[in-house]
């Protein structure tokens, strides 16, 4: 989790593989009219994240049921949704990719391609609400290069997480 910019999809995806997980990538689980409406560069409202952050809570809840693991990237920036996305299950951890504004700034002023315009990242950081140690996150610093971020999230997890365990 975090802010647009932290990291998210590319943390996620080197750590899913080092982990030999599946990654997903929260923000294909947003609806056409939160993809548009921030694509014209409007924040979002809860009423707009609300069937979103239940579909990715939804594709949690499958894929743990089915015996899974999953790293799914998702900003989940204030704790009422990351209580959707966790809803009180022990076999799910939040990781929290922490930066300063100015660097997640740079980093999206440099980014191409991508719906989120760089214009809503003061939003973001108005929105973010950083986990509280009752949810047992792991929160890093993005001030590093991936895999050193990976290196320390695989280490705060704990031994043996693999593909044959859930942290």
């Amino acid at each position: 989790m975090g802010v647009s910019g932290s990291g998210k999809s590319s943390v996620g995806e080197r750590l899913a593989e080092r982990l030999g997980w599946r990654f997903e990538d929260g923000d294909r689980f947003h609806p056409a009219g939160n993809v548009a409406k921030m694509s014209a560069g409007q924040p979002l409202t809860d009423q707009d994240r609300w069937p979103w952050l239940q579909a990715i809570a939804d594709e949690i809840d499958r894929v743990c049921g089915a015996g899974e693991r999953a790293v799914i990237a998702c900003s989940a920036l204030r704790r009422a949704y990351r209580e959707v996305l966790v809803h009180g299950r022990d076999d799910v951890r939040i990781v929290y990719l922490d930066g300063t504004q100015d660097l997640i700034a740079a980093r999206l002023a440099a980014r191409k391609g991508h719906f989120m315009p760089p214009g809503l990242l003061a939003s973001q950081f108005g929105t973010l609400e950083p986990p509280a140690q009752n949810e047992h996150p792991v929160t890093v610093s993005i001030d590093a290069p991936v895999e050193t971020i990976v290196d320390d999230i695989i280490r705060r997890l704990g031994p043996g997480r693999d593909s044959r365990n859930r942290p």
